[in-house]
């Protein structure tokens, strides 16, 4: 699979317009690979936010910083575990 860069804020424009489609006025099949597309989608957003979760842990200045950068992380990868 190729990869490619593109800038974030793209990247959640792309998100935030595939989810104000409604697939559901098309056939099955269609909206199977759209809802599959825009779940993989999220997924990578996800994954792209709980990555900078954890760079937030590693770049605290002190202790506390830490610990509350490392609460959201976690909080932030249950929820993400849990499926929101």
């Amino acid at each position: 699979m190729d990869n490619i860069k593109i800038p974030l804020s793209l990247f959640k424009q792309v998100i935030y317009i595939l989810e104000s489609i409604n697939p559901y006025s098309y056939d099955d099949i269609f909206q199977s690979e759209f809802l599959g597309v825009v779940d993989a989608l999220n997924k990578k957003k996800d994954a792209l936010e709980l990555r900078e979760a954890y760079a937030d842990i590693i770049r605290a200045n002190d202790e506390d910083s830490r610990h509350w950068a490392r609460m959201r992380y976690l909080k932030q990868k249950r929820l993400i575990n849990e499926g929101y």
